[in-house]
């Protein structure tokens, strides 16, 4: 996504549709889902009309805006509640167990408990199979949510990391079977860790079942796609929309040869868009997610949500039509399957992040989760500037969330780094935002003098300088260039910055997500170069295989995977025993007068904890008068590396060094 937001690109969200109030009979579309139950589940009936009851009329509103002016409205609706009652019978006694669970305790993932891992299958042990053999490391680590990234048959060649789907219900035959997947989410379940998956809805591959037939000239399947024979419309939309991926193809349009027709490709040629404004696609979307719903997936993390409805004159992201369809669905979901919930992938400004929680009347009920890649950009801008004053601004404005929500804090992902923070912050702070990530992707590509990281470019566009950041995390935090130099000074500064940042994830509130690898601090690789269907991709630099003969020094001190491993388990340790990291919590993020730190204090009842964290390579001392809560005559221990704290004396932390400090009155 483009790395640089100002703020008017928060506007197309604020939109309200129009209402429209088709003349539905509510009860004529009970009806026959209640004779169904009778006479094929009757003991289920009660939960699922109970359900219907609650969230049907939430349907009926969501999708009058988009479709009700249709003739067949109130069949099409008929389908789609038809759709949820297949997908509720077909669901296994042991997910309807969890729906029960998960109704009586609906905020379950704000819990301080929470810890995420997030990783490849392939690329992490193999084959489903191998995860599975992999949930003692799981447990070790202190996870107790595991997201496998895109697992579903794709192409051949390139398939954009698996976003590229052709079939939502096979996997990919050198991964598995369904059959392991549904036998792998079982085993994470019994082990009381969620299984995460993906859902892209946006679009599908060029060869899934859907495109072969639209390429065939089914007209019924051609209606799934948009289908141009000219320029003339492709031109029209492109005048308002911004290049995702320029270095593989120009435009958000893509002509095929086969069919003499220019196709709507937002992401990549292979990856086909669909049209929402056929009611068919969203029923068939809705009968997919429910699939992956009873395969056992508790977390479904929703791809590029903010694409999905296509609008003359708009940059056709962050509609309202849009949210209208993600709260549909998830009022489906709460009939059929109410033991999952949604995450949202959201890579826009920051504004509009906020909005896929849902608000007005939908606050909260649109996406339980989403990622919070604001935090994720600036603590890379904090540790390559030394300062934190952005971080701040953006988290003291920002980071607030519906009541019932969790932020996934995130240090590393699957994907690039863009430098996503809005203009406006950096403004009210004298910053230049252009040129300001304009330093930072010279400072993570190595070209600064005083850098430390060693990143590659991705998708540079000349058009508009914007570019973004591919590498490990140990290496963009200097691991990488310290080894190769045998310097050990180097060495632990690095490390310091991996735990001082993935620190501030894990106590921030919301739920951590590790980036399978970074625990033992593996740096880049550089092996898919010599893989024609990644060469051209430099994301694959950061998505190398586990190093399973490096994790078997996680239990030394004196290795970097033990350092790093046991500062993870440590940190994960102590957030399990404060209710003050959970996602509920309240935040308050302090103004210190020393621009190298970020401070912040997290309350959840009798649990308060004061973090300072130093983004500098100098030490730093902060007066004890100015950190609220600390009694001067009272003793402190830090929780993670149990030094003790006079309540009465400055902080002094080393460089990149955090400090925990439980405050008076919390358990310990």
């Amino acid at each position: 996504m483009t790395s640089g937001f100002s703020g008017g690109a928060a506007s197309e969200g604020e939109r309200a549709l129009p209402p429209v109030t088709p003349d539905v009979d509510m009860l004529a579309l009970r009806a026959p889902l209640a004779a169904r139950l009778a006479k094929s589940d009757p003991a289920g009936a009660a939960d699922f009309l109970r359900r219907f009851d609650r969230y049907a009329p939430d349907v009926l509103t969501l999708l009058a805006p988009l479709y009700g002016e249709r003739a067949d409205f109130a069949a099409m609706l008929g389908r789609i509640f038809e759709t949820a009652l297949d997908a509720y019978l077909a669901r296994p006694a042991d997910l309807r167990a969890l729906d029960r669970t998960r109704e009586a305790a609906p905020t379950w993932y704000q819990d301080n408990a929470m810890m995420g891992g997030v990783c490849y299958v392939d690329r992490f042990a193999g084959t489903l199979r191998g995860v599975q053999e992999k949930i003692d490391y799981f447990k070790e680590l202190g996870l107790n949510y595991l997201h496998l990234m895109p697992l579903f048959r794709t192409p051949d060649g390139p398939s954009d990391g698996g976003y590229a789907v052709s079939s939502y219900r096979e996997v990919n035959p050198v991964l598995g079977t369904m059959d392991d997947l549904r036998a792998l989410a079982a085993a994470l379940r019994g082990a009381g860790i969620s299984p995460v998956l993906d859902f892209v809805f946006n679009h599908t591959a060029r060869d899934h079942d859907w495109a072969l037939k639209a390429r065939a000239g089914d007209p019924e399947f051609r209606a799934y796609y948009f289908f141009y024979e000219d320029r003339a419309m492709p031109d029209a939309y492109e005048r308002t929309l911004r290049e995702i991926f320029p270095d593989e193809h120009p435009g958000a349009f893509t002509y095929d040869e086969e069919l003499g027709h220019w196709v709507w490709a937002t992401f990549h040629t292979y990856q086909w868009d669909l049209n929402y404004r056929n009611p068919a696609v969203f029923r068939q979307m809705l009968e997919e997610l429910l699939f992956l719903a009873n395969v056992g997936v508790e977390v479904l993390r929703l791809d590029a949500v903010a694409f999905v409805w296509k609008e003359l004159g708009t940059n056709c992201e962050n509609l309202p039509q849009a949210h209208a369809i993600i709260r549909a669905f998830n009022a489906l979901v709460r009939i059929a399957a109410p033991g999952m919930v949604f995450k949202s992938e959201a890579i826009v400004h920051p504004d509009d992040v906020l909005r896929y929680f849902g608000t007005g009347a939908w606050e909260g009920r649109e996406c339980e989760i989403s990622y919070n890649p604001l935090l994720m950009v600036e603590l890379w801008e904090a540790l390559a500037t030394g300062y934190t004053a952005l971080l701040r601004l953006s988290m003291q404005k920002r980071f607030a969330i519906p009541a019932n929500c969790a932020w996934i804090n995130y240090v590393r992902s699957h994907d690039d780094i863009g430098w996503g923070f809005a203009d406006e912050d950096c403004a009210e702070l004298g910053i230049h935002g252009f040129y300001h990530r304009q330093y930072l992707n010279r400072f993570y590509t190595g070209q600064e003098p005083d850098s430390f990281a060693t990143g590659y470019p991705f998708q540079f566009n000349p058009k508009n300088q914007d570019m973004r950041i591919s590498g490990s995390t140990a290496s963009l935090c200097g691991l990488e260039q310290a080894l190769n130099e045998n310097d050990a000074e180097k060495i632990e500064l690095a490390l310091r910055r991996i735990l001082l940042i993935y620190g501030v994830a894990i106590s921030m509130g919301g739920i951590p997500l590790i980036y399978l690898g970074d625990e033992i601090g593996q740096i880049n690789d550089y092996t898919y170069q010599d893989d024609p269907a990644r060469a051209d991709d430099s994301r694959w630099v950061h998505r190398g295989p586990m190093d399973w003969d490096r994790a078997l020094h996680r239990s030394d001190p004196g290795t970097v995977e033990g350092r790093l491993f046991q500062g993870f388990t440590r940190m994960i340790g102590v957030r399990k025993l404060q209710p003050a990291f959970g996602a509920s919590a309240s935040t308050q993020v302090l103004a210190l007068n020393n621009g190298h730190l970020y401070a912040y204090i997290k309350a959840q009842g009798a649990s308060r904890v004061l973090a300072v964290c130093n983004f500098s390579a100098q030490t730093q001392q902060v007066p004890a008068a100015e950190l609220p809560g600390l009694d001067p005559g009272a003793a402190y221990t830090e929780l993670v590396s149990g030094r003790a704290l006079p309540g009465g004396d400055d902080l002094v932390l080393g460089p990149y060094e955090f400090a925990w400090i439980a405050l008076a009155g919390t358990l310990t």
